[in-house]
């Protein structure tokens, strides 16, 4: 927590502020030791008249400590629809690559499979960037459309 729950005199340390600034100065540390401590600081409020003694928790907790007293989270990941749709994608994207030509599947190969940036694999055939952007994107039309069939 915060070492320093003191407010510095800034009066003293900025002579020649004026009051406004002061205040400033005075709520800006306040605030942050309000973050950085009073968040975080568990109490005890102690009602002497009625003899009890009251637990108030953190406004603001670690993640750590939550895990630690067994709180559990939901997962974010995808969920089993989404990993069901998307493997059902990937086997219809795998059974519509056998109708491209071998030169459009060596192009898919290159780029999706080998990482191969445009211009590399256009440097390696010896033609334009732009040609193998423009296949590429045929190529994906293809796919899709025979997906949808």
């Amino acid at each position: 927590m915060a070492a320093n729950k003191r407010i510095p005199n800034y009066k003293k340390m900025y002579p020649s502020a004026n009051d406004e600034v002061i205040k400033v100065l005075k709520q800006g540390a306040r605030k942050a030791i309000y973050q950085e401590y009073d968040l975080k600081c568990e109490t005890f409020i102690v009602d002497e008249a009625q003899e009890n003694v009251y637990f108030v928790p953190s406004r603001e907790d670690s993640l750590e400590r939550l895990m630690e007293s067994g709180v559990q989270f939901c997962d974010e990941g995808a969920t089993v629809e989404e990993l069901a749709i998307e493997e059902v994608m990937i086997e219809m994207l795998l059974a519509n690559l056998k109708f491209l030509t071998l030169e459009e599947l060596e192009l898919i190969n290159a780029l999706f499979y080998e990482e191969k940036s445009e211009r590399e694999y256009a440097e390696r055939l010896g033609v334009y960037h732009n040609a193998i952007h423009k296949r590429k994107k045929k190529i994906i039309k293809k796919l899709k459309y025979l997906m949808t069939k």
